[in-house]
């Protein structure tokens, strides 16, 4: 087996697959051993660079991929874009990493990143946010949510609902993509096909000039402040 990759053998059975790309062993084993600690998550790989990472996703399909930013080789932004053009992968992919830089932030987010975790979080933090993810909600701290709202601030565009001319459908959607879900659980509550509520948010991205969700979900959240 190459030393660069490892699939990890655990009980089947439990609920949600995890696989984590880092290039720190230790750190690596720290997710290992919190993941262990969580019932409804098994570890099923690890990965020490991009390429490996990218072999393992494509051989495991887990649900949720753990993604370090600054990686030797092929960096975590690179190998996240890979991920997402790969059209049979359907995991959430979190970055769990040191940068709390705005312009990582950003970057992340808009190159298809369902969420931005720090690894100085406390792990009970941690944990939770992973569980958040896997029900389809935005995984980020309150801290770099924050960070996101100072950015759109200096970002021009319109400054309410009305003067973006969103559809009441379209503010019905936004104010559940600002709640954190999904478009699958988007299109539950609605009765609608998860493509039709694709095409309401890529309009809503529009109207706002926006090119993310969490862009959009940050931009209602800072209009109720």
């Amino acid at each position: 087996m190459n030393l660069l990759e490892k699939t990890v053998e655990t009980n089947a059975g439990l609920d949600s697959t995890v696989l984590v790309i880092d290039d720190h062993p230790l750190f690596r084993q720290g997710v290992a051993d919190l993941i262990a600690l969580e019932p409804t998550l098994r570890l099923v790989g690890e990965a020490a660079d991009g390429e490996s990472g990218l072999g393992l996703a494509c051989k495991l399909h887990p649900d949720l991929i753990l993604l370090d930013l600054g990686m030797k080789g092929m960096d975590g932004i690179e190998t996240l874009k890979r991920l997402r053009a790969d059209p049979t992968l359907d995991a959430r992919i979190v970055m769990l990493t040191v940068s709390d830089s705005e312009a990582d932030v950003l970057a992340a987010l808009r190159a298809g990143a369902d969420g931005y975790l720090l690894k100085d979080m406390e792990p009970e933090d941690i944990l939770e946010m992973l569980r958040a993810a896997l029900r389809g909600r935005l995984a980020i701290s309150g801290r770099l949510t924050e960070l996101l709202a100072r950015a759109l601030r200096h970002t021009p565009g319109p400054q309410d609902p009305d003067q973006a001319g969103l559809t009441p459908r379209e503010r019905q959607i936004l104010d559940l993509i600002a709640q954190g879900w999904s478009n699958k659980l988007i299109a539950r509550e609605l009765d609608l096909a998860v493509g039709t509520i694709k095409v309401h948010v890529k309009h809503i991205l529009k109207k706002l000039g926006l090119k993310t969700r969490v862009e959009a979900a940050v931009w209602a959240v800072n209009l109720r402040r």
